[in-house]
């Protein structure tokens, strides 16, 4: 956590093609990243200024939600620093006027992510990044703004803490999910609607999943073992 002063067709080919399986190398090009951006109450009234900053520098918001933290609420997800001399002001201000809370998703979105937002202080910012979201929108010291996670483990408890329900695996946006279902998905889907208009079933859904449940060229194979007596 990164707060050390402060701080949601209608024709059908067939494609006789052979499905090519993910390989190790192909798995490197979907991998993403999710980070947690918080607006902070002393941010939300300049809201669609960062979050057209967000989808300018390429992020997708994944999730998002508004919400007035109690103070127990902030007093737990600022639980690390309960020891600093800072925590009781940081309960306050984070409890006292609604958040957003953002889940934001790209290549490398953590640390993408805090050099958008810039240092945690906005008097650094200013000097430093002016260009960030802290120089442009923070106040003083105690009160910059907006929020990241710091690290990946940072990032899972923050959003697990707002989004309860997240599961956490390989996320495919854009042309990245495009190219995949390109390669993997489509051709076998294909194969499955050929066959459907084909055999015409009484419960098209069912037959569908039945088909793709018997023909998924990904499943797992079972091998069995012959044991001689």
């Amino acid at each position: 956590m990164d707060d050390e002063n402060v701080d949601n067709t209608d024709t059908v080919e067939e494609n006789d093609t052979e499905e090519s399986k993910p390989t190790e190398d192909d798995s490197k090009l979907v991998e993403i990243e999710r980070t947690l951006a918080i607006i902070k109450p002393d941010g939300v009234d300049k809201a669609n200024e960062i979050e057209e900053t967000i989808l300018n520098e390429g992020f997708t918001i994944l999730q998002k939600r508004s919400l007035q933290l109690t103070p127990e609420q902030a007093s737990e997800f600022y639980a690390e620093h309960f020891e600093k001399p800072f925590y009781p002001r940081l309960v306050t201000y984070m409890s006292g006027g609604p958040i957003i809370v953002m889940v934001l998703v790209r290549e490398n979105a953590i640390l993408h992510w805090r050099e958008v937002i810039g240092p945690t202080k906005p008097s650094v910012a200013r000097e430093t990044k002016p260009d960030s979201i802290r120089a442009k929108y923070g106040g003083d010291d105690e009160h910059n703004a907006v929020h990241g996670s710091d690290s990946s483990t940072s990032a899972e408890r923050e959003i697990r803490f707002f989004f309860p329900d997240t599961v956490f695996e390989s996320t495919l946006i854009g042309d990245t999910a495009r190219d995949y279902l390109a390669k993997y998905i489509n051709p076998t889907l294909s194969k499955a609607l050929v066959e459907l208009c084909k055999e015409k079933p009484a419960d098209p859904v069912v037959w569908l999943a039945d088909w793709l449940l018997a023909n998924n060229p990904y499943r797992a194979g079972v091998q069995e073992t012959v044991e001689s007596n």
